[in-house]
């Protein structure tokens, strides 16, 4: 510290206009009327002074290049820095890694290979021991690149991490880990975009403390199937509601208060999946090569553009649009005009026409993860997603997506196929259109690392992180959220919520089965307490046995049915393609398609993906049984269903069985018992319809938003799209107008 201020002190009086000193393991430049600059001894990086202010000669040559003056447009950085970089360099940049976890503060062997030897530069990060650590592992890590090739730092980005955990305790007093949040659908069901806009704020805020410059967010796919299992990552199926939510989320997360736009605060968004990824076939999932395919029976493609065109590329803030776009994995089937039916990133047709001609989207596109990779099973999300590509190798796979307008790999962490495909490109084209084309993605992909400083400094204070990143106020105001997010469905009477008194409850033990897990493996079947009961005894006295209660607290969740697919049905002599139910009870499909509408795989013999006629289990049936149970045992008196949801659910079935009914989006149960004893009023509607039965799933239109008979239940209320409750009873407000 004793050489930072003699540096300090000579800065003083040669007439520069910075300064200097150690933060961490790190060099904190400072000066009047320029950005704050970060840099790592270790990294061979010098200061250099122009006209008194302080520059990085990031590659080390001792003269400023245009891409080291941060007084220059960042375009005209990105530019410079592009046409210096080699192909290999530039393939680098191409490269989206596989996923990482931060146990420690120090590098692996296998990041320290990718990006020194294959030159990535764009890290996506996992699970964080803790904030500090986080901080830590990015110092390391980006003084670590900044002594290689041309210094470009690292960007980090993350999908998202503030999520709350149901179990979870809320202190007011106490910071966490991250603020919790709802669910994105959680949010929807807020209907109030300046909350989505606040979460947004914060978030970005968290996102840079931890050195993360780019979020893989948010979601905006309009999810018009009710049986797709992504959609609770949405925010629902009406596209205005989901183009206002994306709207606000993109401005809070890239814009700088300060500059009102970009700026060191700024938090690149990612936005996904270009489009029209929530009219699945079926509900089937792209993720497995048995749900390739979306379908368009409504002919409404277009429509799923309104949450991309008029929200996420139309902002209101200085950013202007989202500034990356992740392209979706399926097989839009038969939208082509040309007739070709390939995965979204490699079709040009939805890239360079739709995406970057008609949208007029000139940022980066990076393709979801792993899909220029094989697969060779139809069951399982392990594995490459090359859909209509199968039968091509993986440097062909790069070629075409290249072709298609893309920038950028997920989930690729070696050069080799892209340097592959530049071949290919300077064979058929020619190099000089070779290399044009690999500089344009360059500059598109520099763009995105100099508008939040990242050149300027890249480095984090520990103890400054651990004081932003689950801050109280912070914490408070995701809790707030939560609360926001319960929807009512159902008081009987208008009599049985709130709660008030201490009265005595019983909260009858779930029963967990077995399930298989998506990504492999089953869970262990178990007998729990649905709620910590110490958590329930602040509010209610906890009895035993349901004779001694007042009443009683019922915590499930949505019906579990699986992805759609069965090997053991192929043994039998089927094609492998099940029904999904929304409901408890076992179902078969009597009114599906007897022909589907699209079909076909390398690993199978029909192209008929039909499950008519096909019986479905839940694999929590017992869920249903509990209400049932729990109401026959507590006789007249209620009985409170909390339901955890992602999807839509046929409520026939227990909505008989319920005095009241709440819908959780995955919130702390300490919101829901806020909201049950009457310390918070529920004030959140629907984001979709509640299905009255599974004919009218089947019936409705996969493409189509909004195509269901919702279901009525006892009082007369209809489980519709903006549906609500509060202690007066439905909820009529400016909300319910303007998007009912």
């Amino acid at each position: 510290m004793a050489a930072a201020a003699i540096l300090m002190t000579l800065a003083a009086c040669d007439g520069q206009k910075w300064s200097e000193k150690q933060v961490d393991s790190f060099m904190l430049v400072t000066q009047k009327d320029g950005p704050s600059l970060g840099y790592s001894p270790q990294s061979g990086v010098k200061i250099l002074t122009v006209d008194g202010y302080a520059f990085k000669d990031l590659n080390r040559n001792d003269s400023l290049d245009a891409y080291e003056d941060w007084r220059l447009p960042a375009e005209e950085r990105a530019a410079d820095l592009a046409s210096q970089l080699s192909i290999e360099e530039i393939a680098g940049l191409m490269l989206y890694s596989s996923h990482q976890a931060v146990p420690d503060s120090s590098l692996t062997a296998d990041q320290t290979k990718f990006l020194r030897d294959d030159h990535l530069r764009a890290v996506l990060i996992t699970s964080v021991e803790s904030p500090t650590t986080a901080a830590q592992w990015n110092n390391h890590m980006q003084a670590f690149v900044e002594g290689l090739d041309h210094g470009i730092p690292a960007n980090t980005s993350s999908d998202p991490r503030h999520e709350a955990k149901a179990t979870t305790e809320f202190n007011a007093g106490a910071g966490g880990q991250i603020s919790l949040w709802p669910t994105s659908l959680g949010l929807a069901a807020t209907f109030d975009p300046q909350i989505v806009y606040r979460f947004g704020e914060i978030a970005s805020e968290e996102y840079r403390a931890l050195g993360i410059a780019t979020a893989l967010s948010p979601q905006v796919d309009i999810a018009t199937d009710p049986r797709w299992f992504r959609f609770d990552g949405t925010f629902g199926e009406d596209p205005q509601l989901a183009t206002d939510m994306a709207q606000a989320y993109c401005d809070a997360f890239q814009t700088t208060p300060e500059t009102k736009g970009w700026g060191v605060k700024s938090v690149n968004a990612m936005v996904k999946h270009w489009y029209g990824y929530g009219a699945q076939e079926g509900g089937r999932d792209s993720h497995f090569a048995s749900g390739k395919y979306a379908v368009y029976p409504g002919n409404n493609l277009a429509m799923h553009k309104r949450s991309f065109v008029e929200g996420a590329f139309k902002l209101n803030g200085g950013t202007g649009m989202a500034s990356a776009v992740m392209p979706i994995y399926s097989i839009l089937w038969n939208q082509d005009p040309s007739g070709e039916n390939v995965g979204g990133s490699y079709s040009k047709w939805l890239i360079q026409q739709q995406l970057r001609d008609e949208a007029k989207f000139e940022g980066v596109v990076c393709t979801d993860w792993g899909i220029t990779k094989d697969i060779k099973v139809l069951d399982s999300p392990i594995g490459g997603k090359p859909w209509g590509m199968e039968a091509f190798n993986e440097a062909e796979r790069h070629y075409k997506i290249l072709q298609a307008g893309v920038d950028q790999f997920g989930g690729n962490n070696e050069i080799g196929p892209i340097v592959e495909a530049y071949q290919m490109w300077s064979k058929d084209q020619g190099e000089q259109s070779a290399r044009e084309r690999f500089e344009q993605s360059a500059r598109r992909l520099l763009l995105n690392v100099f508008r939040v400083g990242l050149f300027e400094n890249p480095y984090l204070d520990p103890a400054e992180t651990a004081q932003i990143v689950g801050k109280p106020e912070f914490m408070q105001e995701g809790y707030d959220a939560q609360l926001k997010s319960i929807v009512m469905l159902k008081n009987h009477g208008n009599q049985v919520l709130p709660v008030k008194d201490r009265k005595k409850v019983y909260v009858p033990k779930r029963h967990f089965p077995a399930i298989p897990g998506i990504w492999g493996g089953i869970s262990e079947e178990k007998t729990v307490e649905p709620i910590d009961l110490a958590l329930v005894k602040k509010y209610f006295d906890v009895v035993e046995q349901p004779e001694q209660a007042d009443f009683a607290i019922c915590l499930i969740q949505e019906p579990s049915t699986g992805i759609g697919y069965s090997n053991d049905d192929v043994k039998k002599g089927g094609n492998g393609y099940l029904p999904f139910s929304l409901q408890y009870s076992d179902y078969t499909a009597r009114d599906a398609r007897a022909v589907s509408i699209a079909g076909g795989d390398p690993m199978e013999k029909t192209k008929n993906r039909s499950f008519k006629g096909k019986t479905i289990k839940a694999y929590n049936r017992d869920d249903m049984q509990l209400v049932t149970d729990t109401k026959r045992q507590m006789g007249e008196k209620p009985v409170i269903v909390i339901v955890e949801i992602g999807k839509p659910v046929v409520f026939s079935e227990i909505e008989p069985s319920a005095d009241a009914i709440l819908i959780s989006f995955k919130v702390q149960h300490q919101a829901l018992l806020d909201i049950i004893s009457g310390k918070a009023e529920p004030s959140a509607l629907l984001p979709m319809q509640m299905p009255a039965d599974m004919t009218t799933v089947e019936q409705q239109q996969e493409d189509v938003p909004r195509d269901m008979r919702c279901y009525q239940d006892a009082d007369g209320n209809t489980y519709d799209f903006a549906f609500g409750l509060n202690w007066q009873g439905v909820i009529h407000d400016a909300r319910v107008e303007k998007y009912k």
